[in-house]
């Protein structure tokens, strides 16, 4: 049976690595028609970053703290430890700004985190002094979660409206959390509402039915794809049981400096060949919407894990970027992902947190 994937054809994977070979060797005529992307490779940082939160200080010092691993890679212990003692004095100095941004009753929580926060940093600096990679990276990564902590609840409304040619489909108005109990173990994905309200919504109604326990991954290409969400019988994704209907789901990808995503429109179509997506497939075990070669709103069910591979498959610079959608990225379990094969299935998909911010439909 033919099936939705990131491109119809089991030789698309191979192409798109070649193409991006092609880019590689012929860079200035290539890259002038690949979108920019996003070169961050961490999820946890790109989630953070795709908060829809105006918080300059706040955000400033988290970005200072990830930029530390520019000096680590290179063992720069001096200027990494400069780094760290920067981000402690910024915090001092615009904690009143911080916390400014916080709504009155979120006052008090927000000043407990900060306190968090100025501790976990004084830890962050004995490790850069005592040149403590694990350490460091440890203490790090529980500073940063202490600021994604602090940035959530500065999310207010929710920030666009979408259009009410969609109002039957359901929408995620936030963030959930889904554990994928795979043969091979537990995959956790965090699904980004925010900015694939539509996709995201897709997918957690699913998920919410039980509709993927029990579905094998139909399509592995190493360093691509991994894909699965193709029921049982002939249909090839969701079919409503009242309307008997298949439901689709139109592409939806949100550009950095929009307010709002495009709908069943490339970066191509729209003109933005350089544009580069809030969401971008920029890191192993993002999660994407798949649809058919000819027509970019019948995805309905099936999805993929990117296989990011960064020789063949860059962040930053990438062809699928502006081509399909972005809805969440796996945050723990990237063992496990590795380990998955067209030999495998998905036990259970369950939502761990989130769930009240599904709607059925507008």
């Amino acid at each position: 049976m033919a099936r939705r994937s990131l491109q119809t054809g089991s030789g698309y994977g191979l192409k798109l690595l070649a193409a991006c070979l092609v880019a590689l060797l012929f860079a200035p005529v290539a890259w002038a028609a690949l979108p920019q992307g996003n070169a961050v490779k961490d999820p946890e940082a790109i989630l953070r970053n795709a908060l829809p939160i105006d918080a300059p200080q706040l955000q400033d010092l988290q970005h200072r703290l990830e930029a530390t691993s520019d000096d680590l890679r290179a063992k720069r212990w001096k200027p990494l430890a400069g780094s760290v003692t920067r981000s402690q004095s910024l915090l001092t100095t615009q904690r009143d700004a911080i916390l400014k941004r916080f709504d009155s009753e979120d006052q008090a929580t927000a000043a407990e985190l900060l306190d968090q926060l100025e501790q976990q940093l004084r830890e962050v600096a004995t490790a850069a002094d005592a040149q403590d990679r694990d350490a460091f990276l440890a203490t790090r990564r529980a500073a940063l979660a202490t600021i994604g902590s602090a940035e959530a609840r500065l999310v207010g409304p929710f920030p666009f409206q979408i259009p009410a040619e969609f109002d039957a489909l359901p929408r995620l108005l936030g963030r959930a959390t889904v554990v994928i109990s795979t043969s091979k173990g537990d995959l956790t994905a965090v699904i980004d509402g925010y900015n694939a309200p539509l996709t995201g919504g897709a997918f957690v109604d699913l998920v919410q039915r039980k509709f993927y326990d029990g579905l094998p991954f139909t399509r592995a290409e190493d360093f691509y794809v991994l894909q699965s969400g193709d029921p049982k019988g002939e249909a090839m994704g969701y079919v409503d049981p009242k309307s008997g209907v298949e439901r689709h789901v139109p592409l939806e990808i949100r550009i950095t400096e929009d307010a709002e995503p495009i709908y069943n429109q490339t970066f191509e179509d729209v003109g933005r060949y350089k544009a580069e997506p809030v969401l971008p497939f920029a890191t192993y075990g993002t999660l994407g919407w798949a649809h058919s070669d000819g027509k970019l709103d019948d995805g309905s069910s099936q999805f993929f894990f990117f296989l990011y591979e960064p020789e063949l498959t860059p962040a930053g610079l990438n062809l699928v970027d502006g081509r399909n959608a972005v809805f969440g990225y796996v945050v723990e379990g990237m063992d496990v992902l590795e380990e998955l094969g067209v030999d495998d299935r998905i036990v259970s998909a369950r939502v761990i947190e989130g769930a009240e911010n599904l709607q059925p439909h507008a």
